[in-house]
């Protein structure tokens, strides 16, 4: 199976995960959207980064890479070190991937409240409604079992 086979494969896993995760009820499996919200996000953007040839294949982007920088940060914040490429809609991206990494945590080893919970998933939504569309054009068919 190719890597990009992989990505697609481990996508449509994800989002069958929270599309469960959602029927059971998003207060009582915090974890599985937490976990789910943030792997798939980040297989979403490398199968795209593939997709433009942006990144070699083999070249794994880790949700860590996401820390929100802060503000009186002088150095570039560590996604930009590790992605020194431009995209479509990256400063957009980028964001929505620094809040998903900001509660996910949270949601995995902590007691997440349901606002914490509904703005992890307003954001995961954020980058699918972006990467997904711009996938298709690229060729690529991500099946979407929430829609």
């Amino acid at each position: 199976m190719t890597a990009k086979k992989i990505h697609a494969v481990k996508i449509k896993e994800h989002l069958q995960e929270l599309k469960d995760a959602i029927a059971i009820g998003i207060e009582l499996r915090p974890a599985t959207i937490g976990f789910h919200t943030s792997a798939c996000a980040i297989d979403l953007l490398e199968l795209y980064l593939h997709t433009l040839d942006k990144i070699p294949i083999g070249k794994q982007i880790k949700h860590e890479w996401f820390k929100r920088p802060k503000p009186e940060q002088k150095i570039k914040p560590l996604a930009e070190r590790h992605l020194p490429i431009e995209f479509t809609h990256k400063e957009e991206i980028f964001e929505h991937l620094y809040t998903l990494e900001e509660k996910r945590n949270v949601l995995i080893y902590g007691h997440a409240t349901p606002s914490e919970i509904k703005a992890t998933l307003l954001a995961f939504e954020s980058i699918k409604n972006i990467l997904i569309p711009l996938l298709q054009q690229g060729g690529e068919d991500i099946e979407d079992p929430n829609q």
